[in-house]
């Protein structure tokens, strides 16, 4: 926490400071300030300045903000267009980006009927055994694959790369209780405007089918919340 102190200890009025000076805005010695600073600066968060006196706010820290406007940008986008397609077709929606090895639910719009899923705002749940999570890791190369699934014996990195695949040339993956039994869930990726694959959307309902409306009014969603990111289909 003390990092994120010094980081506060620069302002609009005070873009740069002296080692002393930040020592004093935190209340610590100078050594104790030093550790920290010293840290920081390795990491990007903060910059000496050419005289090597004082300190800035580095790289770092703007591709935080950058990072924070982004998923900001993401909900704000994304949520008309996933509460549509629940108040029309009545399927419980959701939004989900890739974190490590899982896919972490950033948005959901529970349907007013039928059995809806378990999840929540905040859930994880792993990527390779959930329809979102395999639209996202669809989206990714297969060395990025690879790298992340290390660990595990190679008949199994084989099996999701060859699922990701094929997940991949479908476009959208569909999954009848693959996850939660009695629950059938379908699954669509968004694109940033450079065309990679940032987030996932997914629809679930009580069903054992999974109707042609409700396959492509998510396709549809996930293109139009594309396109509000910057995304063009290529001519």
């Amino acid at each position: 926490m003390r990092g994120l102190a010094v980081l506060q200890a620069f302002t609009p009025l005070k873009p740069e400071l002296t080692l002393t000076g930040i020592a004093n805005e935190l209340g610590i010695t100078r050594s104790a300030a030093f550790r920290t600073v010293h840290t920081l600066v390795s990491e990007g968060y903060l910059l000496a300045t050419r005289e090597g006196t004082c300190y800035r706010l580095g790289p770092a820290v703007v591709r935080l903000s950058y990072g924070y406007h982004a998923s900001r940008e993401l909900l704000e986008v994304a949520q008309p267009v996933l509460a549509k397609v629940r108040d029309v077709h009545d399927w419980s929606t959701h939004l989900g980006v890739l974190d490590g090895r899982h896919v972490l639910y950033l948005m959901r719009l529970p349907a007013t009927g039928g059995l809806s899923s378990l999840v929540h705002v905040g859930s994880r749940l792993p990527a390779a055994t959930t329809a979102m999570g395999r639209v996202l890791l669809s989206g990714k190369p297969e060395s990025f694959l690879r790298k992340l699934y290390d660990d595990l014996e190679p008949r199994a990195v084989e099996a999701i790369l060859t699922r990701a695949a094929q997940d991949r040339t479908t476009g959208h993956v569909a999954g009848i209780g693959s996850f939660e039994s009695g629950l059938s869930s379908m699954a669509a990726p968004v694109l940033d405007l450079t065309g990679e694959v940032v987030a996932a959307i997914s629809a679930t309902r009580s069903t054992e089918t999974i109707p042609d409306d409700i396959a492509h009014a998510l396709n549809d969603a996930g293109a139009r919340i594309s396109r509000g990111l910057g995304w063009r289909p290529v001519a």
